[in-house]
């Protein structure tokens, strides 16, 4: 390896250190779009969603997402709540949590260890990851077939207040 290979490779991992710092800590959500291949924007939480992702410096990350109008449940206890209340509560939330490696720095990997939707443990989601002032961005780079098209998503976060 020559000297410009070392320097190369000790600049990619300041790269991914720096975005690994940004990472760390609380962010809440701003907003969740959808962008389909032919431009058509949707808002898969409604256009009041929130939310919380979390970085911690052992190398974890926990994100919890919810639409902003989803009804309360008639039962004050979870265990009490019928069945097709869970149902709906659960279409309007997603939830998931692991360990995280920044690949490079313009993409995280969440490796998915719990999830709500359990066909997504012990796989990973791939996000791009820009910082815009205050505001975090994490999006998913190629179209994927979300919500009946090929899209592309971007979840905007900020520290809280």
């Amino acid at each position: 390896m020559t000297i410009t290979d070392h320097a190369a490779v000790g600049n990619e991992r300041e790269a991914r250190e720096e975005v690994r710092r940004k990472l760390l800590g609380a962010w809440e959500l701003v907003s969740y779009t959808a962008t389909s291949t032919d431009g058509e924007v949707v808002q898969p939480l409604g256009p009041t969603p929130y939310g919380l992702i979390v970085y911690t410096p052992q190398g974890y990350m926990s994100a919890q997402l919810g639409r902003g109008d989803r009804p309360p449940m008639r039962s004050a206890r979870l265990e009490d709540a019928e069945a097709d209340e869970l149902a709906r509560a659960a279409v309007g939330y997603l939830a998931y949590g692991g360990p995280f490696e920044v690949v490079d720095p313009t993409t995280v990997e969440h490796h998915v260890a719990t999830s709500l939707f359990p066909n997504w443990i012990g796989r990973s989601q791939v996000r791009k990851v820009s910082f815009e002032g205050s505001l975090l961005k994490l999006g998913i780079a190629t179209p994927t077939r979300l919500w009946g098209a090929e899209r592309t998503a971007e979840l905007t976060w900020s520290r809280p207040a």
